[in-house]
């Protein structure tokens, strides 16, 4: 899970920096065509082309439009936040995962879970900074839009899950991603500059390796111990503002994210224990 979330974060420096130089809406498109050549090798490599036909349409759709929405939000967020702003109101997603399975998934959640997700939601209003300045910030309710849509996405991939191969969701994913966002910023289109091919390349290799990293994470780990290292991403993002942009977050942010990373800890600990009481 630490390389797999090292490799994210390259992953999200390189699509800040193409954010500067092209439309959110492009860089999502880049984002996927960059990634297409590898899964495929990935897939041939697993045998697993046989299979892709064989799969639930419309969620995958669904999946597709999503995954669109929630790339393309987060490139217009980073364009204009720092990687650190960007990544504490993102660690959201846990606590909306937990509201969605209450209605979609039909999970109970007690009183304490419910708890642990209002405060982590206090967190994102610290974060937002308290005099309300931060609500009318269009990049920080973008973040908070991406996080949305990851959530939604990461339910339906639940229900995906129990009939469709992982391979088959990640080959899908990634081309209805390349379609859709290729067809949303064809008026657009920015030709791509000689000196962003390697970032293209990084944003490729970057991308496929913390796929790969974090699908092995979760499949030799309980997702109770592996999950709380995603949110090492926020001293990676630190780390990387300070080195390529000389910024570092404010007190609003640090504490905010605090916030939000201890509700989703005590939240993935909670269900783990929650499961264990269940199925002894």
């Amino acid at each position: 899970m630490l390389v797999a979330v090292a490799m994210f974060s390259l992953m999200d420096t390189a699509m800040k920096l193409l954010s500067a130089h092209y439309p959110a809406m492009q860089v999502t498109a880049l984002r996927a065509l960059s990634s297409l050549p590898l899964v495929c090798l990935y897939l041939l490599y697993r045998g697993a082309f046989k299979n892709l036909l064989k799969v639930r349409w419309p969620l995958h759709v669904l999946r597709g439009a999503l995954g669109v929405m929630m790339i393309t939000l987060f490139a217009y967020g980073l364009k204009r936040m720092s990687l650190a702003e960007a990544y504490s109101l993102f660690f959201v997603a846990p606590l909306l995962i937990t509201v969605l399975s209450v209605f979609i998934l039909k999970e109970r959640v007690d009183l304490a879970r419910w708890c642990a997700i209002a405060v982590g939601l206090l967190g994102v209003v610290v974060a937002l900074r308290p005099d309300g300045s931060g609500f009318f910030s269009l990049a920080g309710l973008a973040v908070l839009g991406s996080a949305a849509c990851y959530a939604i996405s990461a339910v339906t991939g639940r229900i995906l899950s129990r009939t469709d191969a992982s391979e088959s969701m990640v080959f899908w994913l990634m081309v209805m991603m390349a379609l859709g966002g290729v067809a949303l910023s064809a008026h657009e289109w920015v030709s791509i500059r000689r000196e962003d091919w390697w970032l293209l390349a990084g944003l490729s290799l970057s991308g496929f390796l913390g796929q790969l990293a974090i699908t092995e994470a979760f499949r030799h780990g309980k997702a109770s111990s592996v999950a709380p290292f995603e949110y090492s991403a926020l001293a990676w993002g630190m780390a990387l503002d300070w080195m390529l942009w000389r910024a570092l977050p404010d007190e609003y942010t640090l504490i905010g994210a605090a916030i939000i990373i201890g509700s989703g800890i005590y939240l993935v600990r909670r269900e783990a224990v929650h499961a264990e009481s269940e199925h002894p």
